[in-house]
């Protein structure tokens, strides 16, 4: 091995006279942004074919495309960017209707930052769901029953509640993982289950059934326990309590102790044991925490008011929706990371948001912007997919690697 070879290993990353190792992680940190938006790209145009397939009418005029493309084309183009466009209109179109993408983001971000932290200590935490309901559950019936308390002690009673008895949730399935080595996986769907069917029987008891009703419904929500909102709209008090969710979660993973030890776990939790790391601890505290998180936008789900009533969704079977497991996909889509969470819940929340309009104005089926959302998911996890479709990317990063190897070998 010759001694200029020899020096050129022992420069550090970025110093004089490795100015190319020092572009590459740039330029592959550009390539997955790209490659990111190619899947947006991907995921919209998939989901404009399968408007157009789906439309008799504009299937129709396909059937004597050769004869007159433009009446396909055109009707095509019509369906697909009536959609879009309302789409937009009901998601980012007007102030009102950001503040509705932000009431339904609130939600999926804090949700998503529980499945996230879960991610980051290589735990796989279906359980949202079960802690969110869990979260709904609690936060309405101190929401309901509590009478006379002032506002400012009202809503953070009801949140911590909800957090705790996420926590506890969360709580079991680690515990079971850490102790008898029980599939956390397994564990937070039956748990799923188990809350919901919970939920089910308590709503036909006089702990939280509505005096004189007989379907499984609750009171309404005290005024001092529901989140203050600007008047008009749909922004509230949870769209930045989900913000600040972000930030400590953030600040637990990146700057304590603690977060320390749920990343070594997530990484390798074989030499987090032998560094002298309790793995069954942390494995325990990390869905404890997780579960919090999803009990918080279960919180969400029946403290935040509606823009008619002013007052919060009463509590019933269906209050949370599909929100623990949306928050996988925006985990997922999130790279785990509290920022990229935000972002992605708040792609996710505008999609919610204009779906509603573009399925009233464009008559779209009601399930297409979760078939979007699937797919954004769907390129976005497979990198090596859209790097085929696109070889020109491939081929950059092939070159780059290539001169690499010639400038430290020359």
């Amino acid at each position: 091995m010759s001694e200029d070879l020899v020096a050129a290993k022992e420069l550090p990353l970025g110093s004089a006279g490795s100015a190319a190792p020092t572009k590459g992680p740039r330029s592959r940190a550009w390539v997955g942004v790209v490659v990111t938006l190619i899947s947006f790209v991907l995921a919209f145009v998939s989901g404009a074919i399968v408007m157009v397939v789906a439309d008799q009418d504009v299937m129709a005029k396909f059937a004597y495309f050769f004869d007159q493309p433009s009446d396909a084309l055109g009707a095509a183009w019509e369906k697909v960017s009536t959609a879009y466009g309302a789409l937009l209109r009901g998601s980012v179109g007007s102030w009102r209707a950001l503040t509705e993408t932000s009431a339904q983001a609130a939600p999926l971000i804090c949700a998503g930052l529980g499945v996230a932290l879960a991610f980051r200590a290589g735990l796989f935490n279906i359980g949202a769901q079960g802690q969110a309901v869990w979260g709904a559950l609690i936060g309405a019936f101190v929401g309901f029953t509590f009478t006379g308390l002032p506002l400012f002690i009202h809503i953070p009673f009801a949140l911590l509640m909800s957090m705790a008895f996420g926590a506890v949730w969360g709580g079991i399935a680690g515990f079971l993982k850490a102790k008898t080595g029980a599939h956390e996986v397994i564990v937070t769907i039956m748990l799923n289950y188990i809350a919901l069917y919970m939920l089910q029987f308590l709503l036909t008891t006089q702990l939280l059934q509505l005096p004189g009703r007989s379907d499984p419904i609750s009171p309404v929500v005290q005024f001092s326990a529901t989140m203050p909102r600007l008047e008009g709209t749909r922004l509230t008090l949870g769209f930045f309590i989900a913000l600040i969710a972000a930030a400590a979660v953030w600040w637990l993973l990146e700057r304590t102790t603690l977060g320390f030890r749920i990343r070594a776990v997530g990484q390798n939790p074989n030499a987090a044991a032998t560094a002298g790391m309790s793995v069954s601890r942390t494995t325990i505290i990390s869905m404890m925490v997780a579960g919090s998180l999803g009990g918080l936008a279960g919180a969400q789900a029946v403290l935040t008011p509606t823009l008619l009533t002013g007052f919060p969704t009463q509590l019933s079977l269906g209050i949370v929706g599909t929100v623990g497991f949306d928050a996988i996909t925006v985990a997922l889509l999130g790279r785990s990371r509290p920022l990229g969470v935000v972002l992605a819940g708040l792609l996710f929340g505008a999609l919610k948001a204009g779906g509603l309009t573009m399925a009233a104005q464009a008559q779209t089926p009601s399930d297409l912007t979760n078939l979007i959302q699937a797919l954004i998911v769907l390129f976005v996890a497979a990198p090596a997919f859209v790097l085929w479709l696109v070889p020109v990317l491939r081929e950059k990063r092939t070159k780059r690697v290539d001169s690499n190897t010639k400038a430290v070998a020359a």
